[in-house]
């Protein structure tokens, strides 16, 4: 069994800072982390999947090494995209949004993202909000104007400091129009007044809800304090949704909002940021439906998080190829059924190492992943070479210490949940069915080709594999027989 390493030194990209830094949590051995979670008036699409991913790759490794995390992601239920889908649809905002609860928590489970340790929803906290909007108003941060209450940009002097805009060239947020009750063009909504047909609560300032971005300060403040260690999202939050949230927090609190700010790199379709608003989007549920999680989660962990990441149909199937042959290696370890051993392995290259130590830079999956793809060629290279009548008790502990570490990596990236032999004859069955390959040929030819080799009429084997090979088959001989795929 694989025990956790002693904590090594973690860097982190600060966003503020633009420069990495190396991690020092609030408290010794705990961590705490609030991530933007989905507006749920959809689907959500394979952009907003990749980050979330990312994050839940990051809770998983730094609880690896030993940390107890404290992990909060939000449900954003209360909006304008709301309110405006469920017109369309002739739903209750409040029932749609549920509505999309369930749906993204069936699809958070297929993509085995952990569930967080809380997922406060706007809704619920209303109490919260209009305590915070309340301390901006009083400490002259905030006005109140038509039932509306805004957040003054020119009373607070940190503006724009995580974004590292002009001030002169920054425009309000995509969410809120300009209006005649604002003073400034900057200014946004802290809470607005109510208008018919819209859910809304009672307040100081009369019935109404909350703007876009108070939510986030007013929860995360109460499941993590007035300042955490890590807030993360996509990097198409950074302005104006985390610059507004960072200026309201600290000017309610005084204190810092969070010590390290963590973005995501854009997902690319056809060239472009991938956007419900441009229409170039594909669903996480589609992408489900073409390939497996594991195959999904290592295209979205291929690339380092802060890059962005291109989408293609041909990526697509490189990653669940790649994931393919890991499985196929896994189930050569368990097709070897590995003897309990007490020797030590000898002398080998330090893979669990290399992977952590790829991990704490900066959380870099894709040279993570690269340590594990040399693991498993490894697996390979011994495992292939050693059958069990001539391997010994040295090379039976050193692959039963690949298998262990391989696992340990795997449990970090979210990958390996599946048996082997299950997720090769799932992938199998998909292969045939869209090929419409004819099963009972190749199984006859492959019978065939096992009596030549048993006759000794080698030539004759090697003339089936090719016939097979042309159909898309590739064979391996193993120790229980031959078996076969589709490549």
């Amino acid at each position: 069994m694989i025990e956790p390493m002693p904590i090594a030194p973690i860097r982190v990209f600060n966003t503020m800072s633009q420069s990495k830094e190396e991690f020092k949590p609030l408290r010794a051995s705990q961590v705490s982390i609030y991530v933007c979670g989905p507006t749920v008036y959809d689907f959500i699409h394979i952009g907003n999947a990749r980050t979330f991913t990312v994050f839940d790759t990051v809770v998983r490794f730094l609880s690896f090494v030993g940390y107890e995390v404290n992990y909060v992601r939000n449900y954003t239920d209360v909006d304008d995209k709301i309110i405006q889908a469920a017109m369309r649809m002739g739903e209750r905002p409040l029932a749609l949004a549920e509505r999309f609860i369930e749906a993204f928590e069936e699809d958070a489970a297929h993509l085995k993202l952990l569930v967080p340790r809380v997922a406060p929803r706007v809704s619920m906290h209303m109490e919260e909000i209009i305590e915070m909007v309340g301390v901006l108003e009083a400490k002259g941060f905030a006005y109140a104007s038509g039932g509306d209450v805004y957040f003054s940009v020119s009373s607070y002097p940190g503006y724009a400091e995580l974004s590292k805009r002009e001030l002169k060239e920054m425009r309000a947020g995509e969410r809120i129009a300009v209006t005649e009750q604002k003073r400034e063009p900057l200014d946004f909504a802290l809470w607005k007044a109510a208008k018919p047909g819209e859910p809304s609560w009672p307040s100081p300032w009369g019935p109404g809800r909350p703007g876009w971005h108070i939510e986030c300060s007013a929860m995360s403040a109460k499941y993590l304090g007035e300042t955490f260690d890590i807030h993360g999202g996509g990097g198409d939050l950074i302005f104006p949704h985390h610059e507004n949230e960072l200026a309201q927090s600290q000017a309610a609190s005084g204190k810092p909002l969070c010590n390290y700010w963590m973005h995501c790199g854009f997902l690319d379709l056809a060239g472009a940021k991938m956007s419900k608003s441009l229409g170039n989007t594909i669903g996480l549920r589609d992408a489900l439906s073409r390939v497996d999680a594991d195959s999904l989660r290592f295209f979205f962990l291929s690339t380092h998080y802060r890059n962005p990441l291109k989408f293609s149909d041909k990526s697509l199937g490189d990653a669940q190829a790649r994931i393919g042959y890991f499985y196929e290696s896994l189930q050569l370890l368990e097709t070897l059924a590995l003897p309990p051993t007490t020797e030590e392995p000898k002398a080998e290259r330090p893979y669990l190492e290399e992977f952590q130590t790829a991990m704490c830079d900066d959380f870099n999956t894709a040279s993570a992943l690269a340590v594990l793809s040399e693991l498993f060629n490894e697996v390979n290279l011994l495992g292939r070479k050693h059958l069990p009548h001539k391997a010994n008790a040295k090379t039976w502990a050193r692959l039963s210490h690949l298998r262990s570490q391989a696992k340990a990596m795997g449990k970090i990236l979210g990958l390996f949940e599946e048996e082997p032999s299950v997720w090769l004859d799932r992938r199998k069955q998909a292969l045939i069915a869209a090929r419409k390959v004819d099963v009972l040929k190749i199984e006859e030819l492959v019978a065939l080709r096992q009596k030549a080799r048993e006759a000794k009429d080698f030539a004759q084997a090697d003339v089936l594999r090719r016939e097979l090979g042309e159909l898309g088959v590739e064979l391996r001989d193993t120790p229980k027989g031959p078996e076969w795929k589709l490549v």
